[in-house]
């Protein structure tokens, strides 16, 4: 075969994948689109419902008992109180409230 005739098959190529590129762009964001239009209130209240129902069909306490997900609460529950306690003492200490005083320390009368 000669050069050109396999560089015109080649540019031919290429023109052909650009084409689908630009088609499949544009059918995704018309998919896009169309997926987001569908999510109206009700449906989304619709599907949480029936993934609720599904949940609950799992038997989720008998799985809970088994020792996986109680023990990784179990585990995880202090984590979330050092947090809250932080967060309580920087809320105190911020200097925009009207109490200067440090905490525990009672108030001058």
């Amino acid at each position: 075969m000669k050069l050109e005739l396999l560089i015109n098959r080649v540019r031919q190529a290429e023109q052909a994948v650009e084409i689908r590129e630009a088609r499949t762009r544009a059918q995704w964001r018309q998919l896009k689109a169309t997926w987001r239009a569908g999510w109206t209130p009700g449906r989304i209240v619709i599907a949480g419902l029936a993934a609720g129902f599904v949940a609950g069909r799992g038997k989720p306490l008998r799985l809970a008992g088994s020792g996986g997900a109680l023990d990784l609460l179990r585990a995880v529950m202090p984590l979330f109180v050092g947090v809250q306690a932080a967060q309580a003492a920087a809320e105190e200490l911020q200097p925009g409230s009207t109490d200067a005083t440090p905490p525990g320390t009672p108030p001058s009368p």
